[in-house]
């Protein structure tokens, strides 16, 4: 029994022709002596494999469902053409785009054709379109192999993973599925790595770029196998059929695929016998030239729901941040009971199994009475950053890698409700007036709004998530973001009252290397926080947390960091630590350091520990005070004694890269930095991972001694490079 392969994608201009036919003339190569098919089931294009080919055929398989009361397995005969004297066989299902127009699918004649077609070929190729339709799913059904072909491109990932997501719902099981991707090294498109982490199954073969190569053999309606063998694209044909017909468990039996679909049949589940598949997510024509948006359907139904619900329970009226519920739960037990109801009423057959009522409902619920889209993805231990663009994407930081979400809001509107429902317990407001906004939600994570007319894409809304978890030295350890002696050392910098600055670009792990360094501040110091959205967690019992405020509509009653830094002067602290250095402050913060507050601690946005000075200078000229850069460098290097380096590398990982001492001055305007410590990157491993290794570099910092009067120990041993 054949072997049958299908291609699908479900965006438009990915290659699907030309991945099919390649891969059954590399087929046909290979089984010498047996029979191989490539079947034309794209309906919107249909003609373009025959094009490429260099065919002509005049019958088709819809001949056969036209004239089925007379059908033989000699018609199936009349279909097929040969392709160039040689094993390799091509049927279209229809010639002509408008030969769909009033047909209806016999299933009865389909499934008898595909016995037939099992029994005359070792392999059949499939080009099964980009349409969802019933026509696809009876093919579905009797193929061993699904590849998925993607192209290195947000929209095509995106898609492909929700056209997976919708075959799983409908018990296709996950290994019968496969990727190719298709242009794997196109300049500008994302890396295979992280459309491998973006998609629930393996990528089975990567199909390199060959662009004037591919456009040659186009347009001499030549398959590039045959038109250049030897290019890396044919190569990888080739590699993979080889490793198809070496692994036959690849491929999933018919056996298992018929006691699969026994126990689940496609579009029966809960539903009347007249309700089949083609009602629920499918035109019962094929005559639509793009495929039915079932998602846009869901979110039509939602909104109707979610109207309904904000109506009959008067939600406008409570705030669940300020408290006025009195029973949350009761109140999120009536309104699912109300959604259930409403769903009863207006979902009809759009919502059929148990488990999409379920999901739909929660849904729902959480749009109703919490952050919608977003609890999922708040919920998630991996992602460490959201960003809606709109309503219609959601990007997420997974792993160090950005991907975009699945999750939706239903409207532009709900986006903008959502931030409503967060910035309000703070006292916070957003309008045409104020479009844009910080804030940070109840577990810390910092928050950033904006809408229009500043947003032309709509509201949108950047969430940097907060972990639960505080963690201490001994897990960045673990995380390989610095190693044991760098740790130690960091430690004997906090006990010995170093004054520290924390560098990094966005989204290099400043904050959370601040909080570790703070682990290690006596508790018997009082220690005062000031940030603009406050992020930091501290163990101690002494600590009071100052936040900045901003200005009312009328541009008044704002209070500034450099407010409350002048005011922390007056309060007695130990230790003062400034969530983030990104105005005048940072003149205020020198001087303080300069005149007995040492031991303080902050961070700044900057690419280098050099690139750290420049970012001095210019805050410090921020303050509006005439200083030449002179006495600029001689203050910053009096006051700053280390500056712990943070990056993002590009596996997704973070790390301490560089820790620099301040040694004073080389002349009038050149700082002397001295690395003490440094990560060098080796190269990367197969998985993508930054090899690298953390080393001291042989300088001894100028305060060593100082150590050993405050009773800090630390052997002399730890500078020297090996």
């Amino acid at each position: 029994m054949a072997q049958t392969i299908s291609i699908f994608s479900t965006k438009g201009g990915v290659g699907k022709t030309f991945i099919a036919t390649n891969l059954a003339v590399s087929f046909a190569q290979k089984l010498k002596g047996k029979k191989v098919l490539l079947l034309d089931m794209d309906l919107d294009l249909p003609g373009d494999m025959a094009k490429l080919l260099n065919l002509k055929a005049s019958v088709a398989l819809i001949d056969i469902f036209m004239n089925s009361q007379n059908y033989s397995a000699a018609q199936l005969g009349e279909c097929a053409v040969r392709y160039s004297n040689s094993n390799l066989y091509f049927i279209p299902f229809i010639l002509h785009a408008k030969d769909r127009v009033g047909f209806r699918l016999d299933e009865k004649i389909l499934s008898t054709i595909l016995e037939d077609l099992h029994r005359e070929y070792e392999v059949i190729v499939v080009d099964n379109g980009r349409s969802f339709n019933k026509l696809l799913f009876s093919f579905l059904e009797n193929t061993n192999l699904i590849l998925f072909l993607v192209n290195p491109d947000i929209l095509s990932v995106s898609q492909t993973r929700e056209a997976i997501e919708m075959l799983q719902s409908l018990y296709f099981p996950l290994k019968m599925i496969k990727v190719i991707l298709n242009r794997a090294d196109s300049l500008g498109g994302v890396t295979w790595r992280e459309v491998r982490v973006a998609l629930p199954c393996d990528i089975i073969s990567r199909i390199p770029s060959e662009g004037r190569i591919i456009g040659t053999a186009l347009n001499r309606q030549m398959p590039i196998i045959l038109d250049s063998p030897r290019c890396r694209a044919s190569v990888a044909f080739n590699e993979l059929v080889e490793e198809l017909l070496l692994h036959p468990e690849v491929f999933i039996s018919h056996q298992e695929l018929k006691q699969i679909f026994s126990e689940h049949p496609l579009g029966k589940e809960g539903q009347p016998e007249s309700a089949g598949l083609e009602s629920i997510y499918l035109e019962e024509l094929l005559c639509a030239p793009q495929p039915l948006d079932v998602r846009d359907k869901i979110d039509e139904l939602k909104k109707k729901v979610h109207k309904r619900i904000i109506h009959e329970l008067d939600l406008r009226r409570l705030d669940r941040a300020a408290g006025n519920w009195t029973n949350v739960e009761d109140l999120r037990q009536k309104t699912i009971k109300a959604i259930n109801n409403a769903l009863a009423e207006e979902a009809g057959i759009l919502v059929s199994s148990r488990q999409e009522r379920e999901d739909l409902v929660k849904e729902i619920t959480d749009e109703v009475l919490g952050l919608g889209p977003l609890e999922d993805l708040l919920n998630d231990p991996n992602i460490t950053d959201i960003m809606v663009n709109n309503s219609k994407q959601i990007y997420v930081e997974k792993f160090g890698k950005l991907e975009i979400s699945p999750k939706r809001f239903i409207s532009n509107e709900q986006v903008r409700q959502i931030i409503e429902r967060i910035i309000a317990p703070l006292g916070r407001r957003i309008d045409e007036s104020v479009p844009m906004v910080d804030a940070r939600l109840v577990d810390g994570s910092r928050v950033n709004a904006i809408i229009p007319p500043l947003s032309l894409t709509g509201p949108t809304l950047t969430i940097r998530k907060f972990g639960s978890e505080r963690l201490k030295i001994g897990d960045l350890e673990r995380l390989n973001a610095v190693n044991h002696i760098m740790g130690e050392f960091i430690k004997a910098c906090v006990l010995a009252r170093k004054n520290i600055i924390v560098s990094g670009g966005t989204g290099s792990g400043k904050t959370t290397v601040l909080n570790v360094l703070s682990e290690f501040i006596p508790h018997g110091e009082r220690i005062i926080t000031i940030e603009d959205a406050a992020e930091l967690k501290l163990h101690h019992q002494h600590w009071i947390r100052l936040e900045s405020r901003p200005s009312n509509i009328e541009g008044k009653g704002g209070i500034t960091v450099r407010d409350l830094f002048r005011n922390t002067l007056r309060m007695r602290p130990d230790r003062i630590i400034i969530g983030e250095c990104r105005g005048p402050e940072t003149l205020d913060m020198l001087q303080a350091m300069n005149t007995g507050h040492d031991g303080s601690m902050t961070t700044l946005h900057a690419n280098s520990t050099q690139d750290v000075l420049a970012r001095l200078d210019s805050l410090i000229l921020m303050s509006g005070i005439e200083i030449p850069l002179r006495a600029i460098r001689e203050m910053i290097s009096s006051a700053i004694d280390i500056i712990v380096h943070t990056a993002r590398l590009s596996d997704g990982t973070r790390k301490v890269i560089q820790i620099t001492e301040i040694a004073g001055m080389l002349d009038e305007v050149h700082v002397d930095l001295r690395d003490i410590f440094t990560f060098t990157q080796q190269g990367v491993d197969d998985k993508g991972k930054i090899l690298g290794e953390f080393h001291p570099t042989g300088n001894i910092p100028t305060f060593f001694d100082e150590f050993k009067r405050r009773g800090v120990i630390l052997p002399e041993e730890i500078f020297k490079s090996k």
